[in-house]
């Protein structure tokens, strides 16, 4: 987040577009409406009436994957209405010739007819969202899941520098992250391409730096991410694989082409608190510890570090997930591996990490602090770009909106989207039995006039089928998705919905298409006491 959680109580206005913010992310969620109730505005933009809908002042209920000609369309608008921030755009970025050249065809008209918003609802928008400089865009999955991911987060971008809401408080970009360290890691360089705090594999003197660091001499070139990992696997390029805290047969797009790879597999070890359904397919199974077992740090989506404290001792065999790593590395002959406790390496990570420098373990004993923190008399900093960017003065590409990969079609006629629910995260919560009494079972939300059509029930059983996969699940029928639009979670074994999904992924960042797949739906004759 380019801002903090803190300011969205202050935005004037919020813009959320792709985030069902209540149910996956409930404390955020509870702020937006906490702002709106003391007089905030809410835009929410996204094809399912979410709860968060209930409390918009607009609601955008766009066709799925027309993200960017929707914000092409609003960028049109304010310019042709001059309510961008000439001084802003002038002083501060570059590219915006670029990007107007684009945007001169998304016309109301075009665009409408591309996402189904009205133009009276697009100038609406517009003006609403430029009505004021404390306005904040908040966005998550339902952003970066379509083959256009890197490009629709890059628009969001060009629409906050267009007008001014960078750099200043109670705005900004701000994507909510899934997990309580998906920042952490990503800052840690659990990534591909880049060096410790996003750092370039192409900086010659990055790499020295670090090769003088770990006493090892360090691969320029950039590793591989999921997608290319499996299809490497099952092409026999890759022989082995080291799987921790993640359920890739479970959670990756097209499941039976993911079987396919663990199965292709010499040698795979899961590093995880149960038996997942990858574990399954493990040679070696090392157990880790739970967060409540564990004594360390994290970094928030907000950028803040805050430290974790040991509840418990972990049962039995299981380790920290640092102990065994570091036991395994220094088995295969690797030195530096040495650490007595996380402080240790949380030392480590500062000498390499030049916002991290001046946060330690014992200024945030008592409260955390957000990078970047470059000195210990540094107080952290609450919203990013201040007066200028890291690369000096922002750019803006320009971004050309591209359909879904996948369309429906008279085979596939209902076009399925994914997500989460508030009584689930991910999949490890299926292990709580009070969240599972909540909601046991997966229940699809399915349309009434389509549920109709099909002569469907309340919780009766279907038949969802795809191009790449057939699986059974109950049915919910609500109309906060459309006629020839089904949702479903990605919780539940039973009803594995990634069995269906699409693992055509977007061309830089890897993301698979989770948003869109067309589908078939059939009645079921199945008894309930065949399915959990």
């Amino acid at each position: 987040m380019t801002n903090s959680i803190s300011e969205v109580e202050g935005n004037e206005v919020l813009f959320v577009i792709g985030s069902n913010t209540t149910e996956a992310h409930p404390i955020i969620g509870n702020k937006m409406k906490r702002a709106v109730k003391n007089g905030s505005k809410l835009i929410v933009i996204d094809p399912r009436r979410t709860e968060l809908a209930e409390f918009a002042t607009l609601w955008l209920p766009l066709k799925s994957g027309t993200d960017t000609a929707l914000v092409n369309g609003l960028m049109h608008i304010i310019v042709k209405e001059g309510w961008h921030d000439k001084e802003f755009i002038e002083t501060r970025c570059t590219g915006f010739e670029n990007v107007l050249e684009v945007i001169k065809k998304y016309t109301p008209e075009t665009v409408e007819e591309i996402t189904g918003i009205s133009e009276k609802m697009l100038y609406e928008t517009a003006k609403l969202y430029t009505s004021t400089k404390k306005a904040g865009i908040y966005y998550t999955l339902g952003i970066t899941e379509h083959t256009t991911g890197t490009a629709n987060v890059m628009n969001l971008a060009n629409l906050a520098m267009l007008t001014g809401h960078l750099g200043v408080e109670n705005a900004g970009v701000n994507p909510l992250r899934g997990q309580n360290n998906v920042q952490g890691a990503c800052d840690m360089a659990a990534l591909p391409n880049t060096l410790p705090r996003y750092q370039s594999l192409s900086d010659k003197k990055k790499i020295k730096f670090f090769e003088k660091c770990w006493g090892v001499k360090l691969n320029p070139n950039n590793g591989l991410r999921v997608p290319e990992m499996l299809d490497e696997a099952l092409s026999g390029n890759i022989k082995a694989m080291y799987v921790m805290g993640e359920d890739p047969v479970l959670t990756d797009p097209n499941a039976n082409h993911v079987k396919k790879a663990m199965e292709s597999l010499d040698f795979l070890v899961v590093q995880d608190l149960f038996m997942t359904e990858t574990a399954k397919f493990a040679d070696v199974i090392l157990p880790a510890a739970s967060y409540a077992e564990k004594d360390g740090t994290f970094t928030n989506t907000e950028r803040r570090v805050q430290r974790v404290r040991k509840a418990v001792d972990a049962p039995g065999e299981c380790r920290l997930d640092w102990e065994i790593l570091s036991e395994v590395a220094t088995k295969l002959g690797a030195k530096g591996f040495n650490y007595k406790n996380s402080e240790d390496i949380f030392n480590e990570i500062r000498l390499t990490m030049p916002s991290y420098r001046g946060i330690t373990y014992e200024r945030i004993d008592k409260v955390g602090l957000q990078w970047p923190c470059p000195n210990e008399e540094h107080p952290g900093t609450k919203y990013l770009h201040k007066g200028t960017f890291p690369r000096g003065k922002g750019l803006m590409v320009p971004v050309e909106y591209e359909a879904p990969a996948e369309l429906v079609s008279d085979e596939y006629p209902i076009l399925l989207t994914t997500g989460r629910m508030l009584y689930q995260y991910n999949i490890m919560t299926r292990h709580s039995k009070r969240l599972n009494a909540i909601k046991p079972y997966e229940l699809a939300e399915m349309n009434p006039a389509d549920a109709e059509r099909l002569g469907l029930k309340e919780e009766e059983f279907v038949r969802v089928t795809s191009r790449r996969g057939s699986i059974l699940t109950r049915i919910t029928i609500t109309d906060k998705v459309k006629p020839g639009m089904m949702f479903m979670t990605f919780h539940y074994k039973e009803s594995p919905v990634n069995e269906l999904t699409n693992s055509v992924f977007d061309p830089i960042s890897k993301i698979a298409e989770y948003k869109i797949t067309a589908v078939n739906v059939e009645k079921a004759d199945v008894p309930k006491d065949k399915i959990g």
